[in-house]
């Protein structure tokens, strides 16, 4: 299916407003990834699509857009240095200021299919050892795609070599097929909820921790510097942002440069 230029301004200015993923470059993208699904659905052209999205908002066609044109790719140990830091230097800053009400507040935002958010749990369980059971580590995770939630949500992986082999054991079940499930002590100490950062953030804590890396790619500075006002409103005073090696902040951040893409309120 091609696509009009009218419909794909507008389903670009659909898209950016209501969700801040840039697809101003992305033609071929939307149609190669769309035309089949589209046809599938019933529509004969991509303004018939269009037309109907923009009226009605219908949430199925929502859903199918955002997940054909988000990329959902993560790994576990993804950026490994970054873990490092936050295994050495914010974990035991964190834990320290919070010895007293031993509750944690950290969020995932773009968590994808879930390895980012199971990942820091291993790294609190491991540096809180025995103690863990006396904290409250559990962590929120978001994403804008119920596809990529789901994924996250059954928790079944196949593993990288860069796993440590006692992580293995401790934190995963083997399964069928050489894929292994995420205990489920690391699953129940994650939240995961559907949530578009272009919303308000009004969750019921301030955050000691946001990890968002890899999603402000699909922004422009605007709406990147946004966000970024919108997480830092959101972090306790001291608290930290992670965002990833590929992207950076705008000199005229709140935040305070700490290392390569690890900034601190």
């Amino acid at each position: 299916m091609t696509i009009s230029d009218a419909d794909f301004t507008k389903l670009v200015r659909f898209v950016q407003t209501n969700y801040g993923i840039d697809l101003s470059q992305k033609r071929q993208l939307i149609t190669g990834r769309l035309s089949a699904s589209i046809r599938q659905k019933g529509y004969s052209s991509f303004a018939d699509f269009i037309n109907n999205l923009l009226k009605t908002k219908d949430e199925t066609e929502v859903t199918l857009l955002l997940d054909k044109l988000t990329t959902n790719y993560t790994f576990f140990m993804r950026e490994q240095d970054h873990l490092d830091y936050f295994r050495k230097t914010i974990i035991p800053d964190i834990v320290r200021r919070h010895q007293k009400d031993k509750t944690l507040a950290i969020w995932s935002a773009g968590c994808s299919s879930g390895e980012e958010p199971y990942n820091i749990s291993m790294y609190l369980f491991d540096y809180l050892g025995a103690d863990a059971r006396n904290w409250d580590t559990r962590l929120l995770a978001t994403d804008i795609s119920s596809k990529a939630l789901a994924s996250a949500r059954r928790g079944v992986y196949e593993l990288p070599d860069t796993i440590p082999a006692d992580w293995k054991k401790k934190y995963f079940v083997p399964q069928s097929g050489g894929r292994y499930s995420v205990a489920p002590a690391v699953k129940d100490n994650v939240i995961f909820q559907t949530f578009n950062l272009m919303d308000p953030i009004k969750f019921r804590r301030k955050f000691d921790v946001i990890f968002c890396r890899n999603v402000m790619i699909y922004f422009d500075q605007p709406t990147k510097d946004a966000l970024v006002q919108r997480f830092y409103d959101a972090t306790v005073p001291g608290g930290y942002l992670l965002i990833s090696y590929s992207e950076n902040l705008s000199q005229n951040t709140p935040y305070r440069r700490l290392a390569t893409a690890t900034f601190q309120k």
